[in-house]
This record gives structure tokens, C-alpha cells and sequence, in this order.
């Protein structure tokens, strides 16, 4: 009898070339900048691959597209559904509408404005729910029930890991070079689909991880080599407050090197860099892998000394102005 290989991951690199031909048309190859500024400040090759300016305005673009277009026709007809506060609810209502199939979208209350419009510009159906995870996911199944559709989750889903794998393929073509790649970490999905297709294309790269001090439930579950969840987070961060998900925690644990912890002011200064000097608009959640550069915990770490020519992702650049300019005072 013929044993069957057991999948180990939930993605690999075919399945995110595969991601890659079937989104291409559809995505925004997005571009790299660099600043002599930025080099002199961290001492050394910074290559910014800016994800802020991917269609819906964040990578989450390519995961939900890639999920949705993966869907069989009688599957899509029906529609799809998740529950997001932000970026992954505006990339699936645009990724439904390019398939002309409904988009169910259950919001937390305190999602942030700017977001919840997306959704309604790009035509998903906004259902609210308390700001609890158990609110969120019972008001999602209750949706699930009454309109049949199919549930595509933020994260923890191997289509959308591999869809945010593509960032990788794109990347290490724009910038061969690069030693290192610093990357956004909250529930893992993009950081599974970057590390999975970067080890694939050049083993020796590392991929680090940069989370909120208010959120840091990635470094203390690899600290402790299983899933830590938080009872609660506290971050300027809106789009780093989730957990890793049985699908993104083995690639986590097996593939990303290190998390590199940053406090939320930290956060707000590299966020005021990337407007100052790259002329960029970049969420709180987008600046944090300039922010880990800059730390003296990834400076003065012997282990990346030889890091010199460095990737970071700016993931998203959907920012509610309102509260930027209050965190800006603080």
C-alpha cells in the first residue's frame, strides 16, 4: 500500500507559485524603496517592500484574493464570510466583488473607521458584534447558517498563507541580495506565507518577526514552544492584537527566527519616519519592522550582525487619521 506523504505545512512553495499565477492579474506587483537617510540612522541596507500601496491598501489583498478565486463555482455562489476589524474585511469584500459573489463581513464594534469604510466602498455587508473573539466568531456562524457561505478565515487558512507568500516571490526578485526580512507578526498568516517561500528560494535568509511589548504573545509562545494566548492586549497596533492559529504556529516555530519586541512609542516614531523621509503613509501595524530595526535589542545582537541588507514589509497604510494625530500628541 502506498503511504501517502503527510503534508507538514499548511502552505509550500508550489502552492504559492500556484497563488502566484492565479493573483497576478489581479494584484499590484508593489514597489521597493530605499533611503540613504534611513541606511545612515540603522547602519544598514533597508529595502522596503511597500504592501501599503496593494490594492484595498494592505497585503491582506492577496490571501483573501487568492481564497476567493480558489473556490469552486458552486462554493462562491454562495458567498463568503469572516470576522475582521480591519484589513482582511475590506481584502475579501474586494476580492468578492471582483468574483461578483456576496461578502458577509461581521465587524467589532471598535473597529476603526477608516477600515469599516473600506469594507462599505469596496461593497461588503457589514455585521457588527461586541468587541469580544466569542462575539465575533458566534455572530459569524450564526451568518454562516442562514446564507450557506463559506467562511475564509484572516490567518489560519492555507490558501491566504500562501497568498501572502507571493510577497516573497516578488520580493527576492526586486532585491536578490537580501540577508534578512523583518515582518509583522499577529495571527502569522503573512508572516507563515513570507517565511515559508524565502527559506524555499535561499535557506540561509532569516526571517524575524516584530511584534508589540502590548501584544506579545508570538515571542512568548516560542519562548515557550507552544500556542501562549494573552487575556488581553494593549497596542497602538490595531492589526497586531490576534493569536497564532494552529495553521501559522508550526511555521512559526519552525521557520521564523526570532521575534524582535518594540513598545508602542517606538512604533509611533518609526511610523513618523516612514511620512518624514520615505513620503510614505503607513499603519501602526506597517511601521513596526522599522521600528524593530531601529531597537538596540536587534542592534546590539551580535546574531544579525551580518544582517546587512534588510527587508521590511510595510504591510498596510489603512490608518484612521484622527486617532494618529492624538497618539502623535501623547
Amino acid at each position: 500500500m502506498e503511504v501517502k506523504e503527510v503534508k507538514k505545512y499548511a502552505a509550500d512553495i508550489s502552492s504559492i507559485k500556484e497563488a502566484h499565477k492565479r493573483i497576478n492579474s489581479y494584484i499590484h506587483k508593489t514597489p521597493v524603496l530605499s533611503s540613504e537617510s534611513l541606511n545612515a540612522i540603522s547602519g544598514r541596507s533597508l529595502f522596503f517592500k511597500c504592501e501599503c500601496f496593494q490594492k484595498g491598501g494592505a497585503f491582506k489583498f492577496r490571501g483573501a484574493c487568492n481564497a476567493v478565486l480558489s473556490l469552486d463555482d458552486d462554493q462562491a455562489a454562495k458567498g463568503v464570510v469572516t470576522h475582521s476589524s480591519g484589513n482582511h474585511a475590506a481584502a475579501l469584500s474586494l476580492a468578492a466583488r471582483l468574483r461578483g459573489i456576496p461578502a458577509y463581513i461581521v465587524v467589532p464594534k471598535n473597529a476603526p473607521k477608516c477600515k469599516v469604510e473600506n469594507v462599505m466602498r469596496y461593497g461588503g455587508q457589514v455585521i457588527w458584534s461586541e468587541v469580544t473573539m466569542q462575539s465575533r466568531e458566534s455572530v459569524a456562524s450564526k451568518v454562516l447558517q442562514e446564507t450557506g457561505a463559506v467562511l475564509l478565515h484572516p490567518y489560519n487558512d492555507g490558501r491566504i498563507i500562501s497568498g501572502q507568500g507571493t510577497i516573497s516571490l516578488e520580493l527576492l526578485e526586486q532585491v536578490p541580495q537580501l540577508d534578512c526580512i523583518i515582518v509583522p507578526i499577529s495571527g502569522g498568516g503573512l508572516i507563515s506565507g513570507v517565511a515559508l517561500a524565502a527559506k524555499s528560494i535561499n535557506p540561509a535568509i532569516r526571517i524575524l518577526a516584530a511584534e508589540p511589548m502590548g501584544a506579545n504573545d508570538a515571542a512568548q509562545s516560542k519562548a515557550a514552544g507552544r500556542i501562549i494566548t494573552l487575556p488581553e492586549t494593549n497596542t497602538v497596533a490595531d492589526g497586531l492584537r490576534a493569536f497564532l492559529g494552529d495553521l501559522t504556529w508550526p511555521v512559526v516555530r519552525d521557520f521564523v527566527d526570532d521575534v524582535i519586541t518594540v513598545e508602542d512609542k517606538q512604533i509611533i516614531e518609526a511610523m513618523r519616519l516612514c511620512y518624514e523621509i520615505l513620503k510614505v503613509a503607513i499603519e501602526p501595524s506597517g511601521a513596526i519592522g522599522l521600528a524593530a530595526v531601529l531597537s538596540n535589542s536587534f542592534r546590539n545582537n551580535p546574531t544579525w550582525q551580518d544582517c546587512k541588507n534588510v527587508g521590511i514589509i510595510l504591510s498596510g497604510g489603512n490608518v484612521d487619521l484622527g486617532v494618529l494625530w492624538d497618539s502623535f500628541r501623547k
